[in-house]
């Protein structure tokens, strides 16, 4: 037997789904340019998490953050390090953020990106 879900909890679900809705409305060019931060931030530091990086995204791109972080772990580009650390944000409390660093396959690909850049600014 399925468990009732409360008044409260139903609110919730449904803010939720507007708030993803809301996301997944934005254009897939906006999650571009995060995995491309991601990817840069990954390329100039041995690892990373959510905190380090919502210092250097703008507010806007804050809810794309973890759609990108999943599509360049589906992708290979980057791993978890087995280590977490408490988020910084205060709407988390607190919740344990997952470690990532770039694969082989990430320096690669960084590596092609910061070559094609320097040679097209040439």
């Amino acid at each position: 037997m399925t468990r009732r879900l409360s008044v409260a909890e139903r609110h919730a679900a449904a803010e939720k789904d507007l708030l993803l809705e809301d996301i997944a409305d934005q254009s897939s060019w906006d999650q571009f340019l995060v995995e491309q931060a991601v990817l840069t931030f990954g390329r100039l530091h041995n690892d990373f998490s959510c905190n380090n990086l919502r210092d250097v995204l703008p507010e806007m791109g804050h809810g794309f953050l973890g759609a990108a972080i999943n599509s360049l772990r589906s992708g290979g580009i980057i791993r978890h390090t087995g280590r977490s650390v408490p988020s910084t944000s205060p709407a988390t409390h607190g919740h344990r953020l997952a470690v990532w660093e770039l694969t082989d396959k990430g320096r690669r690909l960084a590596a092609e990106r910061t070559a094609r850049a320097r040679g097209s600014a040439a």
